[in-house]
């Protein structure tokens, strides 16, 4: 379960991120407590969502041509220093009283800009951190950490915003900026740079693209998760609707809300982190997108408390079986060299299309409400994955080729046959030694 933790690299970036992300998920939950608080509208809570995911969406490709080009380290420290700043501001117009709505859209948006590059390369830069041969635990207990934090972060956000308000989660997160920041300056890496000459960022952006316009397998996969992303995942912009107006639980409520969907989706990572082959990583894929939609359906119908907090546990396992076993697979099949734009266009279907999505939903929910707005979400959303279901057959030559390429590429360990995202066969582990030119 925890191979990846054998690379100190990976350990220390590991702590560090964990620190820091606990720290965001506070202010995530204490920023939508604060618009809501303050103006009462969904309209407003997607648009901030919107402000702060939009950016992603337009600058990933960008941010991929970035992490190819120049040490990934080094962006990351830049961004990671950006948002700890914009953190502090945020902070400060709270703790003081002069905030406005304006201002949280402001930095919103500006936190966008700084992810809009930091994401595709923070994708990237974890197969730098880990043999090969771990990447797939490596995801796996990324996606443990982000979870984890998922757990904590709103939970003390929850109890420290009704006793002392939001402005100091807001604080909170900008002191674990820190830990991020030192974790980064301890990895102990080989000297290298990316750069020197390219083709223009365009021509580099349009080669992502069409490798993954071209790719079967990875299209299909990106396409569900731009779909979820855009109608299911909004369910988090309108929590605060859900705790407040739905099931009256107030600011607490909210954070055990959103920890609920952070714990299933934890007890899914360690679940997939015990994984140690790609077999049948794409049928649950497809569940996970089926079973995603059918529990945030019936959350939407829950007018209990305790039984909303017991269906998103399942709703986050779902949900981070789909998201988790989509990133390792894309990253199973595409070259080093292209690494981190296919992963800018990995995140802007999981990142960028959620902001469209807020927007939607938000404007919706004034009109049919959040429990019929998280409903529709979660139909189609059932209705994608039973189309994904279909088309798995198709899939698996052209997957199977591709991870074998990748793993021609260099000593890693991969299944036999190389991908087996749709067979049902038993299949071993087989070890294929780099080729040296030397």
């Amino acid at each position: 379960m925890f191979s990846a933790l054998s690379s100190r690299n990976y350990r220390v970036f590991l702590m560090g991120q964990l620190v820091s992300l606990i720290g965001t998920w506070m202010q995530t939950v204490a920023q939508s407590w604060l618009v809501y608080r303050l103006t009462g509208s969904a309209v407003l809570l997607g648009t901030v969502a919107f402000a702060s995911q939009i950016p992603i969406f337009l600058l990933s490709p960008l941010g991929g041509v970035v992490a190819d080009r120049w040490e990934r380290r080094r962006v990351l420290l830049i961004t990671q220093s950006c948002m700890m700043v914009l953190a502090l501001a945020l902070a400060l117009l709270t703790l003081t009283d002069r905030i406005e709505v304006w201002h949280v859209l402001a930095i919103a948006a500006l936190l966008g800009i700084a992810n809009g590059f930091d994401i595709p390369t923070r994708q990237s830069f974890v197969v730098q951190l880990v043999e090969r041969r771990d990447l797939l635990n490596a995801i796996a207990l990324n996606s443990s950490m982000f979870n984890g934090a998922r757990v904590v972060g709103p939970a003390v956000a929850g109890i420290i915003v009704a006793a002392v308000g939001e402005g100091w989660c807001f604080f909170a997160n900008s002191v674990s900026y820190v830990a991020v920041l030192a974790s980064l300056l301890a990895l102990r890496l080989p000297r290298t740079s990316r750069e020197g000459p390219h083709a223009s960022p365009l021509a580099d952006i349009a080669e992502g693209w069409r490798f993954v316009a071209g790719t079967a397998p990875i299209r299909a996969l990106l396409v569900l998760l731009g779909v979820v992303s855009l109608t299911g995942m909004p369910y988090a912009v309108l929590m605060p609707v859900m705790a407040e107006d739905v099931l009256h639980a107030g600011a607490r409520g909210l954070g055990i809300l959103m920890g609920a969907a952070g714990t299933g989706a934890l007890i899914g990572a360690l679940v997939l982190a015990r994984r140690n082959s790609l077999r049948g990583l794409g049928r649950i894929v497809a569940l996970g997108a089926l079973s995603f939609g059918v529990f945030l359906i019936l959350f939407s119908l829950s007018r209990q408390f305790w039984l909303s907090v017991a269906l998103l546990l399942p709703m986050g396992l779902s949900l981070l079986f789909q998201m988790a076993s989509s990133n390792t697979l894309v990253q199973s099949m595409v070259p080093d060299r292209l690494r981190g734009r296919v992963m800018s266009v990995y995140s802007m279907t999981f990142m960028g299309m959620a902001p469209i999505g807020a927007l939607l939903a938000g404007t919706a929910a004034e009109s049919l409400g959040a429990p019929a707005t998280i409903a529709a979400g979660g139909a189609v959303s059932i209705v994608a994955a039973l189309l994904f279901w279909r088309r798995l057959p198709e899939l698996t030559p052209e997957a199977r080729r591709l991870v074998r390429e990748q793993a021609e590429s260099q000593e890693v360990a991969v299944p036999r046959p190389a991908l087996p995202v749709i067979l049902k066969e038993r299949s071993d582990l087989a070890v294929i030694p780099k080729e040296r030119s030397d």
